[in-house]
């Protein structure tokens, strides 16, 4: 190729790149009625990371969902945003915290087999899984009234989270591609899926097959549990060391969730556990 059209060849390729950047990315917005136009752009965005038919109608019929954006108009009535002890971070969900240990001790000892296999393969001990399961939803008794892909779309379009969030509204439209969930599936207000409470994304890269039955299910308990196993470990968990504040083991818990709250809340309900 000669210079002068390997020159061409360039100009023209970052020509295309910058008439596609705009078309593919899409504009948080501060408005309900900006909605739509937010859809809009992130189809092309979906589409072009390689969603399907279905996905892509889902996200068509997504309507946004009031409870979401409530969330997000006023993130100091979440109770992660104050901060509390861990027993009265635990008190605002669960009557106390006797009622919660209690109550995961006896799902650790139901499922014992299930702990014991997964801590083995993964090294996360059942103390914590079972500690992030109960507070999520209460051991699986609770799992969200919200149409996931609605809740994921909508915390993806709010300005205040996006664009943070929006692989994870795209990760739901890939889970409605792979018949995982559908349009109206329902999980927690921000998109959150099964028993553990996964973000899509989260679950797209580190879903596991707890159960052998050839499917890994957010709303199957084993199978979510050895996923948040997973991605406990392969997020720095180390096998036997401490999770006590401020351990390195500890500190993976944020990726989990970011909010010091929870945190401290599940590892000092986990100590209990132990006990």
């Amino acid at each position: 190729m000669t210079p002068r059209r390997a020159a061409l060849r360039m100009v023209a390729i970052v020509a295309g790149t910058m008439m596609a950047t705009p078309a593919l990315a899409a504009s948080c917005i501060t408005s309900k009625g900006q909605f739509g136009a937010y859809k809009q752009q992130l189809a092309q965005q979906a589409s072009a990371s390689g969603v399907r038919q279905r996905g892509l109608q889902a996200l068509q019929q997504a309507k946004l969902s009031g409870i979401t954006w409530r969330f997000e108009s006023n993130p100091a009535s979440q109770s992660s945003m104050r901060y509390r002890s861990p027993e009265q971070f635990l008190k605002s969900r669960f009557s106390s915290v006797n009622t919660f240990v209690s109550g995961a001790k006896r799902k650790l000892k139901q499922n014992a087999r299930l702990f014991q296999s997964i801590e083995k393969r993964y090294g996360v001990p059942g103390s914590i899984l079972v500690a992030i399961w109960g507070y999520e939803t209460n051991w699986g008794g609770y799992t969200g009234n919200t149409r996931i892909v609605s809740g994921a779309v909508t915390l993806a379009s709010y300005c205040r989270r996006h664009p943070r969030f929006e692989d994870d509204a795209i990760a739901a439209l890939q889970l409605v591609d792979r018949g995982l969930i559908t349009g109206n599936s329902r999980g927690g207000p921000s998109g959150e899926l099964g028993h553990m409470q996964f973000l899509a994304g989260n679950w797209v890269r580190f879903a596991v097959d707890g159960n052998r039955d050839g499917r890994a299910d957010p709303n199957n308990a084993a199978d979510a549990l050895a996923t948040a196993a997973n991605m406990l470990r392969r997020n720095g968990w180390r096998a036997g060391r401490s999770f006590a504040d401020g351990s390195a083991n500890f500190r993976v818990l944020s990726t989990w969730n970011d909010s010091g709250n929870y945190q401290r809340a599940i590892a000092y309900a986990a100590g209990l556990i132990d006990q």
